[in-house]
């Protein structure tokens, strides 16, 4: 599904694949601002993308790197892969490029690749307060929770279950794209 060509949203606004370049470009930019984002990561995400497994879809502005959110076209989340809906996975744009319609061209380019395989798009996304505008986001873009309550890596959670709170407990949430 990967889609190599670059996409000019607007003067400043630039979306376009991941390039073997990036890596080190993105962990620098992530550690400037406390987040601990390994080189490793993203080229990972290079060889999954040039694979055909993932569209990691990049956005420039004016120059330089603001963030970025990828397409796994499989999900590892059993109910979405079990009906074939591909999940956005690992959606960030940098805080100080953050309220200038970065991530809302982000989820446009992602829904618009989607579309075209499936009639749902799926995103996981996590319970604790830094997920707050997130929730905000998906929620004004149309996404509704899946039904299947909180998720402790992809597993359902039971009445008493006592779990860690981290970046593996989610809620799923699709959308009609």
């Amino acid at each position: 599904m990967n889609n190599r060509k670059r996409i000019r949203i607007n003067d400043q606004l630039v979306l376009r694949p991941l390039e073997e370049r990036d890596p080190l470009i993105f962990h620098k930019a992530f550690s400037d601002q406390g987040w601990n984002k390994p080189v490793s990561q993203y080229e990972d995400y290079f060889k999954l993308q040039s694979q055909g497994h993932r569209d990691i879809i990049v956005a420039d502005w004016e120059g330089s790197f603001a963030g970025y959110l990828t397409i796994k076209w499989n999900s590892d989340y059993p109910a979405f892969a079990k009906d074939g809906i591909p999940e956005i996975v690992d959606f960030n744009v940098l805080k100080k490029y953050q309220r200038r319609h970065i991530g809302s061209a982000l989820m446009d380019e992602a829904e618009k690749r989607i579309k075209k395989v499936s009639a749902y798009a799926g995103i996981g996304v996590g319970v604790t307060e830094d997920y707050g505008a997130a929730h905000i986001l998906y929620v004004k873009r149309g996404y509704f929770p899946d039904g299947t309550g909180m998720k402790k890596n992809h597993q359902s959670l039971k009445y008493g279950d006592q779990v860690v709170i981290d970046d593996d407990l989610a809620i799923y949430m699709m959308k009609q794209v």
